[in-house]
């Protein structure tokens, strides 16, 4: 497993994001771990929107999707919060369909409110359904940009890897590090 986290101490609170392209079993993963360490589940608010809207979805509605992540994570006051998806798709999102995202989504990731984020990566095959429009190399090109969206603002993470238990399994040790880097400082 790639690693890439340092502890943070003094905190009641813990988010961790899962993130990445689509089809990367973000959602599945994210109920496992919630029951794995008990905790709280945030579900990813884009998919049910988008497949709600009856319409194509504009900037102004991945903006009201960006928004909503915004407040979910505001919301948390205490305890191990998992959230499916954040600011970093969202933002990768407008940059590759609008051509730009605004400054306050940035502003918002480098606030530094995620403890830490597992970013999945492709090892899972591709299953198109109604939403999902990523499939192909553009899936490859959009798990680097995740990546380098992590890296450039200096976000905890790690890369998870593999299917099925292995990958479930690789999760649940990220997140144990992380607990236990944090309860050692």
């Amino acid at each position: 497993m790639e690693k890439r986290i340092q502890g943070r101490s003094g905190s009641e609170l813990t988010r961790v994001v899962i993130t990445g392209p689509e089809c990367t079993g973000k959602s599945t993963l994210t109920v496992l771990l919630t029951e794995h360490f008990g905790g709280r589940y945030v579900p990813e608010y884009a998919r049910e929107y988008i497949a709600g809207l009856g319409h194509s979805y504009t900037r102004d509605d991945v903006l009201h999707i960006a928004k909503r992540q915004v407040d979910e994570v505001n919301a948390a006051t205490h305890g191990l919060v998992f959230y499916d998806t954040y600011l970093i798709i969202t933002k990768v999102w407008l940059d590759v369909v609008f051509g730009q995202h605004p400054q306050w989504i940035d502003d918002e990731i480098r606030k530094k409110k995620i403890d830490l984020y597992l970013l999945c990566d492709t090892s899972i095959p591709w299953e198109p359904d109604p939403v999902r429009e990523n499939g192909g190399e553009m899936r490859e090109k959009l798990y680097l940009r995740y990546l380098d969206e992590l890296e450039n603002c200096n976000c905890n993470y790690e890369i998870i890897t593999g299917v099925g238990n292995d990958r479930t399994n690789r999760a649940i040790g990220a997140v144990s590090s992380w607990l236990n880097s944090v309860r050692h400082i």
